[in-house]
């Protein structure tokens, strides 16, 4: 990997750290070539402290370790982004990020969806919320909408109008996202089952 350290006077090139598995980014810190071949020699992330004036092994105080996965090059070769696997919160304050960020899994609007749905289930007095209706209904009839989309997918995928499919496949979605409210679940303990049968 060819990397320009010597593109600013101070030898240093950002180095933009970022959770593996959740994509978030946790801080930013700097490198210059030596903190770079410690980083890949102790596969823990090793930065150049501009206060300290030295190389820092990030955690070798607190140990709260930035164990390497990976690093990439800009197409400027002058930036990096490196994949973490962190081990604890990563600012200095105790946040997870040095954005005061919540280092959690999340997927887009999906998340926001899963969100409004927590919000409607405990929130059910809202007599004008369909979701709130049916977590007042109780688990059955959330299981049975269910059962009741996933048929409508399945007579939709044997047609041919996408729309339809579409339709029907984004109400089973819906649907499943409030069983799993229901049943105390979240997206992401769904995601984790699956990313342990890799």
């Amino acid at each position: 990997m060819e990397i320009d350290f010597n593109k600013n006077s101070d030898g240093l090139v950002p180095a933009i750290i970022q959770d593996a598995k959740t994509k978030n980014v946790l801080m930013l810190g700097y490198m210059d070539q030596e903190a770079y071949d410690k980083t890949i020699t102790l596969k823990k992330v090793t930065f150049f402290s501009r206060s300290k004036n030295r190389l820092w092994t990030k955690g070798e105080e607190s140990g709260n370790f930035l164990h390497l996965i990976d690093i990439k090059v800009d197409c400027d070769k002058d930036t990096l982004l490196v994949s973490v696997k962190p081990e604890g919160p990563t600012c200095h304050t105790g946040t997870d990020t040095c954005w005061n960020d919540k280092n959690v899994q999340k997927y887009g609007f999906l998340t926001e969806l899963e969100e409004v749905i927590r919000n409607r289930k405990e929130n059910q007095d809202n007599e004008k919320s369909y979701v709130a209706s049916l977590f007042k209904k109780g688990i059955n009839k959330v299981a049975q909408k269910v059962g009741e989309e996933a048929v409508e997918v399945v007579i939709e995928a044997k047609d041919d109008n996408e729309e339809l499919f579409l339709n029907e496949s984004a109400d089973l979605l819906f649907h499943y996202l409030i069983l799993l409210q229901a049943k105390g679940y979240k997206l992401n303990d769904i995601v984790n089952v699956l990313q342990s049968r890799s």
